[in-house]
């Protein structure tokens, strides 16, 4: 009997972890010889079979191979869940209890040895047009959180780079909310002539919150995310609440860091997305966590599979429109948000300072509250993954 030795929680058609996404890719550059060790090293993704799909409610595994060097560290990015080894996998099992106050849970006939995913909040995806180009985005309508109610506006999840919507998702099946696809990211649209700037992000939000009929939320920005702020200086009346979780300074003093420095660069900038390898992705992603090792690979295939031409411009192009100087001037007006805010940033950012929190609290015009979490790195819950509860507590509160 063939002995299963890692199992992971299916989301559904966009699971980080399908094996039918690991591999796609755009490539860019004329340099791809690099690619080739990608299919020699240790570490690649395993491949396999799903077995089941879940539903709402529902728990479903598969036998995916070997877990590799990461092991359990490669499924942090799910939903909640344990891990323990078994003689075989059954097929999908309702939960036993949605509550289960014991927090095991636990399915059916599966006893204590097998991994569950928790009932989460029923996400959908929607793509229409908005200003001319297709736009992604995922929506989870919940009007409570831990069991209770709340009031008031959606949470808008705002990503930045490299990342998409794929982020948000252990944020989305805990409180629901919006999660966009900002232009040039994900699944949205890339075209060349499109305004990859603070204040073209600034349009883009304000456009995207009329088409979706949003008019007071719950703001939360991570890494470039903070162009988000743009958007409430200018309409500080519709912030309810604000979480500022590593962002980029939108303040002065702020000076971009060394791969920031390569993308502003004309010509190296363009010459190092080219030469950009999974391979390449999965070593520099070291320095991103505080965890020893590399980003979780649920992570790096999400970020891998949306890694295209349009991508890498758009990256290109909003650095370099952000000399120090312009992101001083782009927060000029935090001053005017009277909101109550968290600032959450990982001690062990290596991009981003962590003396910018309290840099962010003192800015703000409202209550800051001001968090610096030790051993967590530039995407502090990836590391710290009861972050996720904190922040979303937060801004559901």
């Amino acid at each position: 009997m063939l002995e299963p030795v890692e199992v992971e929680v299916v989301h559904g058609p966009e699971d980080l972890l399908n094996p039918a996404r690991l591999d796609a890719r755009d490539p860019s550059g004329a340099d791809r010889l690099l690619d080739l060790l990608d299919r020699c090293v240790a570490h690649c993704l395993p491949r396999g079979q799903v077995l089941a799909q879940a539903e709402v409610g529902d728990v479903a595994v598969a036998v995916v191979g070997g877990l590799g060097e990461d092991r359990e560290d490669q499924l942090v990015d799910g939903p909640a869940m344990r891990w323990a080894k078994r003689d075989s996998v059954g097929p999908a099992q309702p939960l036993s209890d949605p509550a289960d106050p014991s927090g095991s849970g636990t399915a059916p006939g599966h006893g204590a040895d097998v991994i569950v995913a928790a009932r989460v909040t029923p996400i959908v995806e929607h793509t229409d047009e908005i200003g001319g180009i297709p736009v992604f985005w995922r929506e989870a309508r919940s009007g409570s959180t831990a069991g209770r109610r709340r009031e008031g506006g959606p949470v808008l999840y705002v990503h930045g780079v490299p990342d998409s919507s794929d982020l948000w998702l252990p944020f989305l099946e805990r409180g629901g909310g919006i999660a966009v696809d900002l232009p040039g990211f994900g699944r949205s649209g890339k075209r060349a002539d499109l305004d990859y700037s603070i204040a073209g992000y600034d349009r883009f939000l304000e456009d995207f919150l009329d088409h979706t009929g949003v008019e007071r939320l719950r703001l939360v920005v991570h890494d470039w995310g903070t162009a988000a702020l743009a958007f409430a200086q200018r309409f500080p009346e519709r912030i309810e609440r604000l979480v500022i979780a590593d962002g980029v300074p939108l303040l002065p003093g702020y000076e971009w860091h060394r791969i920031a420095r390569l993308w502003r660069a004309r010509g190296v900038g363009e010459l190092f997305m080219g030469a950009a390898t999974r391979w390449g992705q999965r070593l520099l992603s070291r320095e991103g966590n505080a965890t020893p090792g590399p980003m979780p690979e649920s992570y790096l295939a999400s970020v891998w599979s949306h890694f295209d031409a349009g991508t890498q411009r758009a990256i290109l192009r909003l650095y370099r429109s952000a000399p120090p100087d312009a992101l001083a001037r782009a927060g000029i007006g935090l001053g005017e948000m009277l909101c109550p805010a968290l600032v959450l940033w990982g001690a062990e950012d290596p991009y981003l300072p962590a003396g910018f929190a309290r840099a962010y609290a003192d800015a703000l015009g409202g209550a800051a509250d001001q968090e610096v979490v030790a051993g967590a790195g530039h995407w502090p819950w990836i590391d710290r993954p009861e972050l996720v509860g904190r922040i979303v507590d937060f801004a559901t509160a």
